[in-house]
């Protein structure tokens, strides 16, 4: 396969074809797989230079894309891109061989950068510390991740009432630096 090869990996069709047309028009030769055995099946034959891979898909997560990723290509440039964004998930989809980690929605210009920048342990520390709310949405990202998603027993690990961790879980990411002053 030329250089430009990428396989996209996400389970959901309308972000797949709008996200496929964009990187078709920036160079890229495109293969949509909608799972990560599809993925697998279509790497028995073909070895893309690059990868964007879902975190979140039915079966198998794109963590476990990314580990057997990195074990056909050493050298395969991968992106995770996730709607479920937690330190914890960076670290340890990092630790398993991803290039970058985005939160979505992201657009191709900036997947096309991640491809070229370094990983995020080379990146630079913010000089601005995290909010508290920022804060405690890691953490309960990370509690969850060590509890395989399970809700019921992330809030016993937690301390706190299930109806409560669901509702914290429904809102969205707090930003970086919400709630810090300037």
């Amino acid at each position: 396969m030329t250089s430009s090869s990428l396989l996209l990996v996400d389970d959901d069709d309308v972000f797949c074809d709008v996200l496929s047309r964009a990187l078709t028009r920036r160079g890229f030769q495109v293969e949509i797989r909608h799972s990560a055995d599809a993925a697998l099946n279509y790497l028995g034959e073909n070895t893309p230079s690059y990868a964007v891979v879902d975190l979140r898909m039915p079966g198998r997560s794109g963590l476990t894309l990314v580990e057997e990723l990195r074990a056909i290509s050493a050298s395969m440039r991968i992106v995770v891109l996730t709607g479920y964004a937690s330190i914890a998930t960076a670290v340890e989809a990092i630790k398993l061989g991803a290039t970058h980690y985005l939160a979505k929605p992201a657009d191709a210009d900036e997947i096309v950068a991640a491809f070229g920048s370094p990983s995020l342990e080379e990146e630079e520390v913010p000089s601005r510390p995290l909010s508290v709310d920022r804060l405690e949405w890691e953490h309960i990202q990370k509690v969850l991740a060590e509890h395989a998603g399970n809700i019921s027993a992330t809030a016993r690990a937690l301390g706190m009432h299930r109806r409560t961790l669901q509702r914290k879980l429904g809102k969205h990411a707090p930003t970086r630096n919400q709630g810090v002053d300037s």
